[in-house]
């Protein structure tokens, strides 16, 4: 492992912890307040698909900042982000595809956090974005373990289906984005049902793709797509998560 300290806002720590699989190298980010002590609930942040960066890693310092110790998964490998839709969809491809690797980076992340005696890893939530909303609820339908799975503008269906578990699901979604239609939001209604899953379920109207991402407008102008910043739904699913979470990780 390497780990590298250095304080942010005066009163928070970054830790980049990186951590092999398969020869490939991870950097995720674990962040929390300086001043925490003892056991801390984990929270781990998994981006949207363009990969861990400033959008994703402002995240992780917001859940900290709730008092939680906080990973910023690295889903890539070599901490890479991208910027275009094409490199996006290929790097993110493999993940849906594949939801045994998904669950192997993920577990490698997790499995990592060992080394922090703060971090309580009987008490882990998972907020992801996008594809890292997909991904959540991925890991939230294989791995019984954990507290709770946060899904915010993520698609729904992950080709793995949901059992019953103690797992709660929080899925926050924009009413008008085109990337998860009704079709596939009543799907996932009857799948979480039929598996007697905890689930809250929240549409945001006028919320397309996305929604949370001040950068959503730029991107949607420069590669025309549906998607935007919308300032109302991101408020309220935050507060949404915070209370959640507060729940949750007690």
């Amino acid at each position: 492992m390497d780990n590298g300290e250095a304080p942010i806002k005066g009163e928070m720590v970054k830790k980049d912890l990186s951590y092999r699989i398969e020869g490939k190298i991870f950097n995720s980010l674990v962040v929390y307040r300086k001043e925490s002590s003892g056991l801390l609930p984990v929270v781990m942040v998994i981006p949207e698909w363009w990969g861990l960066n400033d959008f994703s890693i402002g995240k992780a310092e917001e859940y900290a900042e709730m008092g939680y110790f906080v990973l910023a998964m690295d889903f890539y490998g070599d901490r890479k982000s991208v910027e275009t839709p094409e490199e996006a969809g290929s790097l993110a491809g493999p993940y849906y595809e594949n939801s045994v690797y998904a669950k192997q980076v993920f577990d490698a992340g997790k499995n990592a956090l060992k080394e922090f005696p703060n971090a309580d890893l009987s008490s882990v939530a998972v907020v992801g974005y996008c594809f890292g909303g997909a991904m959540a609820l991925n890991m939230g339908r294989q791995d019984p373990q954990l507290k709770a799975v946060i899904s915010v503008h993520g698609n729904l269906m992950t080709g793995v289906k949901a059992k019953h578990s103690n797992v709660k699901f929080l899925v926050l979604n924009g009413q008008d984005d085109t990337y998860v239609p009704r079709e596939e939001v009543a799907a996932f209604k009857a799948e979480m049902e039929s598996a007697q899953v905890d689930y809250v379920f929240i549409d945001y109207p006028g919320a397309l793709h996305a929604f949370t991402n001040p950068a959503s407008d730029y991107y949607a102008e420069k590669f025309n797509l549906p998607i935007a910043y919308h300032e109302e739904a991101t408020q309220k699913s935050q507060n949404e998560i915070k209370a959640f979470l507060s729940k949750v990780l007690k």
